[in-house]
């Protein structure tokens, strides 16, 4: 960092001209130099507009490790990255620039993936690379990407550009268990996290759990490392999760637990081998339902685990406080955590998926079985009145 070396009398003095003329960095603090002297640290993009009268004797040195100031170390990251922004562009700067600074991100290692509708402005197309490079600078990062919308190809395909770096490939750490993927290709939804721990601590030991939409290993891996399960059939038809999954399944040492089932789950052979099915793909999972209730064991049944969407009115989303159980915390639109009720809808849309899958397993198997509703619980709000929901169902067969 540059800075103005002087004698300990003209310190104030010079710092007082420094903040007139706006050339003072105020991200760093006053510091002791070699020779008794001290340095303020100035801009470095303003070097050139450095004028200093005659009675101030002063040099220009640079400071190797300089200290963070109280002010820079109160400020938040979002803070940070605008007042970096608004110092590189200067007397550009505007209130449309500043709506397409982002306030939120992700951060996998040393990777920062940036929201959709950042830095959409022609403005910041003209600053090309520096821009990204102050950008990642200002975060502590070395890679920058930005999200686009999913592709509407089945398979919840992410629409990546990777703005600074060469290699998309990142790591992930929950609950203890590592994740490997590559942002540009695979999607990574942080807002499950509270079913990932769930599904972490259910009774799984000795049993052999499906997973119809593994996708890099989001359920898979908590089964498996955590919740003890004996063995797992991941079933995904995105070539790029599958060779996460496979990565995945390496770095948490259980790839002898689980065979990759690479293609259409629709299609898949199995039967009569699962103990626990897990069906975690919204909107809706229901393609999914027959293929389930194939590979549940015949004679002992088990439990299906099934994610959905389910939409609450408007009157009734307005009403919720009036009765009800309160079961746990929602993250609402990933901005803040509401307490949320099992809700009439969800219960309804429960019992109809019970008797559904009732119809089902009957159809198949030419006998009646039993779907006894265990949990319905609430992940996360996926958008305005609509909730991201799993139901755990047990499914056995009737004794003759």
């Amino acid at each position: 960092v540059p800075a103005l070396a002087t004698e300990p009398q003209f310190a104030q003095r010079l710092r007082e001209h420094l903040e007139e003329e706006q050339l003072l960095d105020v991200r760093y603090r006053l510091q002791q130099v070699p020779g008794g002297r001290v340095a303020l640290p100035v801009l470095e993009e303003k070097l050139d507009q450095l004028w200093l009268p005659q009675e101030m004797p002063c040099v220009l040195v640079h400071i190797q490790d300089p200290v963070p100031s109280r002010a820079a170390l109160r400020r938040t990251p979002a803070q940070k990255l605008q007042d970096e922004l608004q110092r590189l562009l200067g007397e550009s700067w505007s209130e449309e620039l500043e709506r397409d600074v982002p306030h939120a991100w992700q951060r996998h290692g040393d990777l920062v993936l940036l929201s959709e509708d950042s830095f959409r402005a022609a403005p910041w197309e003209k600053l090309g690379l520096v821009l990204w490079e102050t950008v990642a600078s200002a975060l502590g990062a070395r890679r920058l990407a930005r999200r686009g919308r999913v592709l509407p190809d089945g398979m919840r395909s992410p629409s990546v550009t990777l703005l600074l770096g060469q290699d998309g490939w990142v790591e992930h750490v929950d609950n203890g268990i590592r994740y490997t993927f590559d942002v540009t290709k695979c999607m990574f939804s942080p807002g499950n996290i509270t079913e990932k721990l769930r599904v972490a601590s259910l009774p799984c030991s000795g049993e052999v759990l499906v997973d119809l939409y593994a996708g890099i290993g989001y359920f898979t891996l908590p089964y498996l490392v955590h919740a003890a399960a004996a063995f797992a059939h991941a079933c995904e038809w995105n070539s790029h999760a599958v060779e996460a999954l496979q990565r995945n399944l390496v770095l948490n040492g259980v790839q002898d637990c689980c065979r990759i089932h690479h293609g259409d789950s629709r299609q898949l052979e199995l039967r009569d081998v699962a103990d626990r099915v897990n069906l975690g793909l919204i909107p809706s999972s229901e393609e999914g339902w027959p293929v389930a209730c194939r590979v549940l064991k015949k004679d002992t049944g088990g439990v299906l685990h099934i994610h959905h969407n389910v939409e609450t009115p408007v009157l009734q989303a307005e009403e919720a406080g009036a009765g009800g159980e309160v079961q746990h915390p929602v993250e609402d639109s990933g901005k803040e955590t509401v307490r949320t009720r099992i809700r009439p809808e969800w219960q309804r849309w429960a019992e109809a998926t019970a008797a559904r899958i009732q119809g089902l397993l009957a159809e198949l198997h030419g006998q009646q079985w039993h779907t006894s509703i265990l949990h319905i619980e609430a992940v996360k709000s996926y958008a305005p009145h609509v909730h991201h929901v799993v139901l755990d169902l047990e499914c056995r067969p009737k004794l003759p």
